[in-house]
């Protein structure tokens, strides 16, 4: 980790994580990666790149406020009220603290995120 500017590379040299429950994903493919280029003494702040196959999480209440911005895949959100929105290549969307939703990754998710407690 670092406390100076830094790049985010879209291809970093990936590390297995482990933040999506096995019975999540749908498909047999349950590859989940992260590369984190920066992250606070206390972890309260985290930035870097994280991906993950087809899965789909009903979350109650999104336990950080998160932005982040798509390299490769599809992610689907429905919000609390019925309201999807699909995020693809290129988008950037931001995720409040506490927000109730489902998650749902459609194609492998590439993204970049920036993630507070």
């Amino acid at each position: 980790m670092t406390d100076i500017n830094f790049r985010l590379n879209p291809s970093p040299d990936m590390q297995p994580s482990d933040m999506t429950a096995l019975e999540a994903f749908t498909t047999k493919d349950t590859t989940e990666l992260n590369h984190t280029v920066f992250a606070t003494k206390d972890e309260s702040i985290l930035a870097g790149v994280w991906e993950c196959a087809p899965c789909r999480e009903e979350i109650e209440s999104y336990p950080v406020h998160e932005m982040m911005t798509v390299i490769s895949g599809s992610l689907t959100l429905t919000h609390a009220d019925g309201r999807s929105e699909t995020f693809t290549a290129g988008d950037t969307f931001f995720i409040a603290k506490g927000t109730q939703c489902v998650w749902e990754i459609t194609q492998t998710l590439r993204k970049y995120y920036m993630i507070t407690a």
